[in-house]
C-alpha cells in the first residue's frame, strides 16, 4: 500500500469526505456524529501451527453500522492490513450500500497475512481459524454479519467459511447466507466473479448516456475509441478493461501493476495480457507493449478515462496536480486521498467517485445472500414460462405478417432469462438508478459541485430516514 504523508489516515479522510457533504446538509450535528460513528471492532489473534511452528495471526472485524441487518463488507489478506483501513473500508460500505438500496449495514474485515507464504492447505487452516474467531464472537452470522471477498480472497476462501459456519451451527437452515462470492456448485450466484468490475462499466455507461454530464468532463460522443488507462488487473480491473474494450469499443492504452506499466496507444489485449500474467506472474517481458519499470508515473499519462482499480491512496497531494484523465473512475476503495481530490475538482477532473462506481460487487452479494435465504435459484419459477409467452408472440406476430419470422429473431423473443441474464439486468437497473438519484440530488443543490458530495449527500440522506424509522434519535 502506498506511504501518503502529509495528508489524514485513510479512515480520517473518509471522515472529512462525508463532513464536506454534511455540510451543504440540513442534519443536526448529533444525528451526523451518530451516521459516522463506528458501531463496533474486533480484533482477534489466534494461533495456528505452521510447519512444526505456531504462529499468531491478527485480524479484525469492523462494524459500521447496523441501522440494516445484516451488516456487509469484505474480509481482506494483506500484509498491510491495519484497523484504520477496516475501520475507513466499513464506513464506505455503509454509505455504498444506501447508494445502491442494498438493505444491508457496512463491515469489512482483514487478515494480517501475506497468502503468497502459504499453500492451500496452510491456507484453509489459518482461514478457518479466523471464522471460529469470528463466529464466536458473533461478527459472522447469515443474520447480522456477512462477508465477501476481498484483496487476497476470493471463492475459495469464502466456500471455507460458509463450510465452517455450518459444522459450528448445524441447525442453521440458511448457513449458506453466512457469506457472499461463494462458488455457484456451493451455494454461490451466477454473475458474482464479474459484479464489480461489471458494476465500473455499467456506471461509465451511465454516465455516458447524460450529454450535459459528458460535457462537464470535456467529453462527448459514445465510449467508442475513448482512451482508457486502467491501474490494477486484478478481478474487477480485468473484468471493467475487458468488457469496455470488449463491448463498448474502449482502447485501453496503458496497463499498470505492482512490476510496472505497459503502454499501447493502439490499444492492449486484455485477455492476451491477463493469460500472460497467469503464465509469467508479471508483465515485465510482455510482447505486445512497452514496459515501463514506475508504473505510478502512468497515473498521469493523458487519457480520456483513468481507472485505478487496485489499492487506496493512489492518486495523492503529490501526483494530483499532474494527472491528466478528463474522467476518473475509482474501481477501488479510496483510491483518491481527500487532498488529491480537492485538487481534481479545483481543476475541473470529473469523478465517478468509489461509494457508487464500486458497489457492483454488493449490489449482486446481496442478490446471492437473496438466493440462499430463499433456497431457490433464480429463474426457476418464471423461465419456460416466458419462453412459452414469448413463442406465443412469435406465433402472433406470424400470423399478423403473413411469413415466418427469422431464426435469430425467434431465439431472441423467444428465450427466457437465467440466473446470469437476471443478475446482469438486475446489477444494471441498480447502477442506473442510482446513478439517476446521485445526479438529482446534485442538480436540486447548488452547494454542491462534484460527484462525491452528492453521493454522500444522498446516502447519508437515506441513512439518516432510516434511523428516524426505527426511533434511533
Amino acid at each position: 500500500m502506498t506511504k501518503v504523508y502529509n495528508e489524514p489516515s485513510f479512515r480520517d479522510g473518509v471522515n472529512l469526505m462525508v463532513d464536506r457533504a454534511i455540510s451543504v446538509m440540513s442534519l443536526e450535528p448529533g444525528v451526523a456524529s451518530a451516521i459516522k460513528s463506528c458501531n463496533s471492532v474486533l480484533q482477534v489473534q489466534f494461533p495456528v501451527k505452521i510447519r512444526g511452528k505456531i504462529e499468531v495471526f491478527t485480524g479484525w472485524r469492523a462494524t459500521h453500522s447496523t441501522h440494516r441487518l445484516p451488516s456487509k463488507g469484505g474480509i481482506r489478506y494483506a500484509p498491510y492490513a491495519n484497523q484504520d483501513e477496516v475501520e475507513a473500508l466499513a464506513a464506505l460500505m455503509t454509505y455504498k450500500c444506501a447508494i445502491v438500496d442494498v438493505p444491508f449495514g457496512g463491515s469489512k474485515g482483514a487478515l494480517l497475512i501475506d497468502p503468497s507464504k502459504y499453500d492451500r492447505d496452510e491456507m484453509e487452516e489459518i482461514t478457518r481459524r479466523f471464522t471460529l474467531e469470528l463466529i464466536r464472537k458473533g461478527f459472522l452470522s447469515p443474520a447480522t454479519n456477512v462477508p465477501a471477498p476481498d484483496v487476497g480472497t476470493g471463492q475459495r476462501e469464502m466456500a471455507w467459511m460458509a463450510d465452517t459456519y455450518k459444522h459450528l451451527r448445524p441447525d442453521d437452515i440458511n448457513y449458506l447466507a453466512c457469506v457472499t462470492g461463494k462458488p455457484v456448485h456451493h451455494g454461490g450466484i451466477n454473475g458474482r466473479v464479474e459484479a464489480t468490475g461489471r458494476g465500473v462499466q455499467y456506471a461509465i455507461r451511465e454516465f455516458f448516456r447524460h450529454e450535459e454530464d459528458l460535457k462537464t468532463a470535456n467529453l462527448s460522443g459514445t465510449l467508442e475509441g475513448k482512451t482508457c488507462v486502467i491501474q490494477g488487473l486484478g478481478n474487477v480491473g480485468f473484468h471493467a478493461a475487458k468488457f469496455l474494450s470488449e463491448q463498448d469499443g474502449v482502447k485501453i492504452t496503458a496497463v499498470i501493476e505492482r512490476d510496472g506499466a505497459l503502454i499501447n496507444d493502439d490499444g492492449i489485449e486484455i485477455e492476451e495480457l491477463h493469460k500472460y500474467i497467469k503464465q509469467h506472474n508479471s508483465i515485465e517481458n510482455y510482447p505486445c507493449a512497452e514496459f515501463i519499470e514506475n508504473g505510478m508515473a502512468v497515473l498521469e499519462k493523458e487519457c480520456d478515462i483513468l481507472i485505478p482499480a487496485a489499492l487506496e491512496n493512489q492518486i495523492t497531494l503529490e501526483n494530483a496536480e499532474r494527472i491528466h484523465a478528463k474522467l476518473i473512475v475509482e474501481a477501488a476503495n479510496g483510491p483518491i486521498t481527500f487532498g488529491a481530490d480537492e485538487i481534481l475538482n479545483k481543476r475541473g477532473v470529473i469523478i465517478i467517485p468509489d461509494a457508487y462506481a464500486n458497489a457492483g460487487g454488493v449490489t449482486v452479494s446481496y442478490f446471492e445472500w437473496i438466493r440462499n435465504i430463499s433456497h431457490i435459484r433464480f429463474g426457476r419459477m418464471q423461465r419456460r414460462n416466458d419462453e412459452m409467452r414469448g413463442m406465443q408472440v412469435m406465433k402472433m406476430l406470424e400470423e399478423a405478417l403473413g411469413h415466418h419470422v427469422p431464426d435469430n429473431i425467434r431465439e431472441s423473443i423467444g428465450h427466457g432469462a437465467g440466473e446470469l441474464e437476471l443478475v446482469r439486468s438486475g446489477l444494471d437497473d441498480t447502477m442506473r438508478l442510482a446513478y439517476q438519484g446521485i445526479r438529482e440530488t446534485m442538480l436540486s443543490n447548488d452547494k454542491i459541485c462534484d460527484l462525491r458530495t452528492a453521493t454522500y449527500v444522498t446516502s447519508i440522506k437515506k441513512i439518516a430516514r432510516s434511523y428516524l424509522e426505527v426511533g434511533v434519535f
